[in-house]
């Protein structure tokens, strides 16, 4: 999707890697998902509200969805419409 970013960090954590995507839409800030890379899923991810700022952390992979543009989930369900 135009405009999307994607930008992927690693880390030593001991015997594993550590991992974080940052995802932004452009330009804004919008999720982060991070955990390690020898897991299927995400650990972790928190989304940023551009109202409330960064949401709290909370477990497993963000509910994204892309239909008519690119919407992320946010903890209590709602979804945040990104871009279109």
């Amino acid at each position: 999707m135009p405009g999307l970013r994607a930008d992927f960090y690693r880390r030593a954590d001991g015997e594993r890697i550590a991992s974080v995507g940052r995802y932004s839409y452009r330009g804004r800030p919008v999720l982060m998902a991070w955990g390690y890379v020898d897991e299927t899923h995400c650990s972790r991810h928190a989304v940023n509200d551009p109202v409330r700022g960064w949401q709290a952390p909370v477990d497993g992979c963000p509910g994204v969805r892309f239909d008519d543009g690119f919407a992320v989930r946010l903890p209590e369900g709602d979804w945040l419409r990104v871009g279109a």
